[in-house]
């Protein structure tokens, strides 16, 4: 949704776009795909065709990206711990304090949420597309180290910025028409794993 800090609402509804300033960080790709929403919604208007656009949250699962400076939270996180209980390294650390929460959907379930919408005879003019629910990232990272069977130490840099407290979507919208999410975190990040190292093996991993 790329909205800063100073948004209190919490989830983040589809109506929130556009309501404040962008993000700083985030401001030039946000407005990219904020103009291709804004195409689809007014062609949709005056054209009638059936034009609509779904919003997604933080995606991970198979034939995501793992490179080691370049890659998203989940991703890095499993190619870390990875790392780590390959070299026998003692510890593992994260940036910041490891408070932040944020919401992950899983590939397959971001695929059947867009085969779902596309099915649809009037679908929304445009949807959240996540899971309805976030975890912090220490939990997260706890989440991966216990997947991927590191025995080291987990530590939290603080001196490291922590980024937005708080980036949760409401779902309503399109749990309205029909669909959920079928994939919990739980067991989406085992699946995750599985992929990078069957992709790892193959010599397909994207990095």
């Amino acid at each position: 949704m790329h909205l800063p800090e100073i948004c209190r609402e919490q989830p983040i509804k589809e109506e929130s776009l556009l309501t404040s300033a962008l993000e700083a960080t985030n401001e030039a790709y946000a407005i990219a795909k904020i103009s291709g929403l804004k195409m689809c919604e007014f062609y949709r208007r005056q054209y009638g065709v059936c034009y609509h656009s779904a919003m997604p949250t933080n995606l991970y699962g198979q034939g995501d990206n793992y490179h080691p400076q370049n890659s998203h939270v989940l991703p890095a996180l499993i190619r870390r711990f990875h790392e780590a209980k390959r070299d026998g390294l003692p510890e593992v650390a994260i940036w910041g304090t490891g408070k932040p929460l944020r919401e992950f959907l899983h590939a397959d379930d971001a695929a059947a949420g867009i085969l779902h919408l596309l099915q649809l005879e009037t679908p929304p003019e445009w949807v959240n597309l996540g899971c309805g629910i976030d975890i912090s990232i220490g939990d997260l990272a706890r989440l991966v180290m216990k997947t991927v069977g590191y025995e080291g130490e987990l530590s939290f840099d603080s001196s490291k910025p922590d980024g937005t407290p708080r980036k949760l979507t409401d779902i309503s919208k399109i749990k309205a028409t029909g669909w959920a999410p079928k994939i919990p975190i739980e067991q989406g990040v085992p699946m995750a794993y599985q992929s990078f190292l069957k992709e790892q093996a193959a010599g397909t991993l994207r990095e």
